[in-house]
This record gives structure tokens, C-alpha cells and sequence, in this order.
């Protein structure tokens, strides 16, 4: 390669980049049994943590509401206790009564209230385990896809390495700044930063060349020629290879 124009290794350096690129684009195609189960994971990771919010909320209230009720059976007692040393006459006992009874009646809704949230709570805590369960079990297999894949992709990179050692070689050999234009072209029209000009027409928008434009880049020497449409360097292909 180190007998080509300039213009003719900077083609070659973009014939390998595409090369590249696909190989990149490769190592993005994951295969769809590995692309279901870390969809499947993630549904998983999320679904538990939805859970385990909910489930923290309802056992803070389950905190909440045994601990009130505990104060009001507290109360109970205590009422109960000074209705039997304090109440000596009817009245007093009528009204230690009362009072027991309100706080009777209170710990009654307390613990009715209880029920269909220790249900809940009994239904987050086992729907938590169903779902770490399915995380446990999905693991392994999800493991050993993703070692196979890590080969794909460490094959793959290893494909594109004797390219990307000849693109470091011709690329040492070309303008640091002609190089560094070619790949801000490159990456801004779709991977094609160097055309090529046929029947007088740049191949990159097919547009018409002027005449001069086509004489200019016929002559293949640095820095290259643009076209004036679409802003890629142009070069004549069929000239390059006849010298």
C-alpha cells in the first residue's frame, strides 16, 4: 500500500473503517435469546423494586397501626386498673365503664383495620420472594449467554485487528490535518468521507461535477478536492489505478 497516492491511501483507510464499522455494528447484534433475557432480567429488577417500595410502605403502616393499638390496649388496662381502685360508687363505675368501652371499641376497629393490611403485606412479601426466585433461577442461564456473547464479541475484535494495525500504518503516512478532516466528513455523512467521481458525478449526492472540479481532482494531490455539494473529498478511482 505504501506505493498509492495520498488520496489513493485515504481511500483505503476508508475502506477499512467501513470494514470496521460493520464489525462494530456487529458487536450491537446481540442475539435475541440474550436480548430476551436481560429484557426479561430487567422487568424482574424493576418489578421487585416497585415491590419492595410498596411492601415498605404497607409494613411502616403495620408499624403504625400495632403500635397504636398496643397504646390503646395499654390504656384499656390502665383504665382498668384505676376502676378498681378508684371506683367506689356507681357513677364512677359507670364512668370507667364508658371509658373502657370507647378505648374497647377503638382497639376493636384498630385490629379490623389490621387485617387487610397484614393480607397485604403477607401478599408483597411473597409476590418479593416469587420475583427473587425468578431473578435466582433466570441467572445462570442469563450467565452463560453472556459469556458466549463476550466470545462472539472477542472474535469479532479480533477480525478487525490486522485492519485496524494497516489503517494506523497508512494513516501515519498521510496529513494529520487532511486525516482529521476526513473523519469529521466521514462521521457527519453517514461513513463516506472520500467519493468517488463516475461518468462526472460526484457518487456521494450524485450531482454534476463542474468540469474544472473533475480536472482538479483528476490530478489526485493534497489537500483533495471537495464537492461543491456535499462537502466529501473527491477522487478519480479509474485514473488512480491506470498509473
Amino acid at each position: 500500500m505504501t506505493d498509492l497516492s495520498p488520496l489513493r491511501r485515504l481511500h483505503r483507510v476508508q475502506e477499512l473503517d467501513l470494514g470496521l464499522d460493520r464489525l462494530r455494528d456487529e458487536e450491537q447484534n446481540f442475539p435475541d435469546d440474550l436480548r430476551a433475557a436481560r429484557a426479561e432480567q430487567g422487568r424482574l429488577n424493576n418489578d421487585l423494586e416497585d415491590t419492595e417500595i410498596t411492601l415498605e410502605g404497607v409494613d411502616k403502616r403495620v408499624r403504625q397501626q400495632e403500635q397504636d393499638l398496643g397504646g390503646t390496649r395499654e390504656q384499656m388496662a390502665r383504665a382498668a386498673e384505676e376502676q378498681e381502685k378508684n371506683a367506689f360508687d356507681a357513677r364512677a363505675q359507670s364512668q370507667y365503664g364508658s371509658r373502657i368501652q370507647q378505648l374497647g371499641e377503638r382497639a376493636d376497629e384498630m385490629a379490623e383495620d389490621l387485617v387487610p393490611l397484614r393480607e397485604r403485606q403477607r401478599e408483597l412479601n411473597e409476590r418479593a420472594a416469587d420475583l427473587r426466585a425468578q431473578h435466582r433461577a433466570l441467572r445462570p442461564s442469563l450467565n452463560t449467554m453472556e459469556e458466549k456473547d463476550e466470545a462472539r464479541i472477542e472474535d469479532l475484535r479480533a477480525q478487525g485487528e490486522a485492519d485496524r494495525q494497516e489503517r494506523a500504518a497508512l494513516v501515519s503516512d498521510l496529513d494529520t490535518r487532511t486525516v482529521r478532516e476526513y473523519d469529521m466528513i466521514r462521521k457527519a455523512k453517514k461513513g463516506l468521507g472520500v467519493v468517488e467521481i463516475k461518468g462526472g458525478r460526484c457518487t456521494g449526492c450524485n450531482v454534476v461535477l463542474p468540469i474544472n472540479v473533475q480536472q482538479k481532482a483528476a490530478l489526485g494531490k493534497l489537500p483533495p478536492v471537495k464537492c461543491p455539494s456535499c462537502g466529501r473529498f473527491l477522487i478519480r478511482l479509474d485514473l488512480e489505478s491506470a498509473e
